[in-house]
């Protein structure tokens, strides 16, 4: 029995001399943030901060593209198609543009005729599918969309011309005179207020006149859209194919901005988080110059002093990358929810980013201080002087 014991006492006295180094090391880091909290407290909620300003930029930085096209989607088209010359469009010109944005956006045909009314004025009547319009001009106002044949959505303006007292209104056409009733009106501000717009099939039934303009309105980049203008220049070579300029313009202009300030804004508050960290690790070294010296006295060299120091900063980055990268995470879903009106997807894979990118940011902070370690005299300091 007393063999087993002497055993036992061996193998953990054994253990002890593994392990003094490794369990001090850890015990002298958390004594150093307990003693001097308030400053490890200061340091560390500036790189909670910058974390989590990090993590929130990283993760709108992807999403906030996608979203603002969206928006940017409601505004209509981007891509304009229309007959040269004012000649209809090839029969298979929307098909062909269809296939071309297949999953990229919306596709919406449009025929024009000038016909008139039953006092003979003359009014601008489009023929158009009501399904495709709703999903591509999200921005006209309608009081209510047509729902069935020979019934007409009449601008504003056109209203007052085609039906005054909202009743059921008679245009002609060469000759041919169709029958319509007012399902509802819709407002642009625009050329839309002045024109009565009925069903393609139904237009297309009474004129016999076919599209002549085909509106896109396609997602991705700037360079994608240029992509599919390319595209339907090839594919439908009997028409004119041009972009909106102001809405493409100004989506370009909007999205760089947008990029332009997020990353501002993660450098500034990067910067800041940067400068009161050093400001702490220097207040350190002043603090504990009694500490290093009595560290050099017994021993210690300057490449484990620097060790240790490059530690508490590299455990301060670390910490405060955990910290803000959860923080970080909601912030993005609240500016995702409040703005976009919708949540913003955390990204996980930004982690080790902000994780690595808070350590750097500690180091290198820590560089300045780590000099002044090496003037730190044991005589001196421990005479008082």
């Amino acid at each position: 029995m007393s063999e087993r014991n002497s055993h036992i006492s061996q193998a953990a006295a054994h253990s002890r001399e593994n392990a003094p180094h490794t369990s001090m090391f850890v015990r002298m880091l958390l004594r150093a943030a307990v003693l001097r909290r308030g400053r490890a407290a200061a340091a560390l909620f500036a790189m909670v901060v910058a974390a989590a300003v990090a993590t929130a930029m990283l993760n709108l930085y992807v999403d906030v593209q996608a979203k603002l096209r969206r928006e940017f989607r409601n505004y209509g088209a981007n891509i304009i198609v229309v007959g040269k010359d004012g000649t209809s469009l090839p029969a298979d010109a929307v098909a062909r543009a269809e296939s071309l944005v297949a999953g990229r956006g919306v596709v919406a045909p449009f025929a024009l005729a000038v016909a008139r009314t039953g006092d003979g004025q003359a009014i601008v009547v489009a023929g158009a599918d009501f399904e495709r319009v709703r999903q591509l001009d999200r921005w006209w106002s309608v009081s209510n969309w047509p729902a069935g044949p020979k019934q007409a959505l009449v601008g504003v303006r056109a209203l007052p011309v085609v039906s005054p007292k909202n009743q059921t209104f008679d245009l002609s056409f060469q000759g041919h005179t169709i029958s319509l009733t007012a399902a509802g009106t819709v407002q642009t501000g625009s050329a839309e207020d002045s024109r009565v717009y009925l069903p393609l099939a139904d237009f297309v039934a009474w004129t016999g006149v076919q599209p002549s303009t085909v509106e896109v309105a396609a997602t991705g980049t700037p360079e994608d859209i240029d992509g599919v203008i390319r595209q339907l220049r090839q594919a439908i070579p009997a028409a004119e194919v041009r972009p909106v300029r102001q809405i493409v313009e100004g989506e370009a202009r909007v999205l760089g901005k947008t990029r332009s300030t997020l990353l501002a804004a993660a450098a500034l508050i990067i910067l800041t988080a940067a400068l009161c960290v050093l400001s702490t690790l220097m207040g350190w070294v002043f603090d504990r110059r009694r500490d290093f010296a009595i560290m050099k006295a017994l021993g210690a060299s300057n490449r484990l002093l620097h060790g240790f120091f490059a530690a508490e900063a590299a455990a301060l980055g670390a910490s405060g990358a955990l910290i803000g990268f959860a923080l970080g995470i909601g912030i993005a879903a609240w500016i995702g929810r409040v703005n976009f009106h919708a949540p913003v997807e955390p990204r996980f894979s930004v982690l080790p980013l902000v994780l690595a990118g808070s350590m750097v940011v500690t180091l290198l902070s820590a560089i300045v201080p780590i000099a002044l370690l090496r003037r730190v005299q044991p005589a001196v300091i421990l005479r008082g002087e």
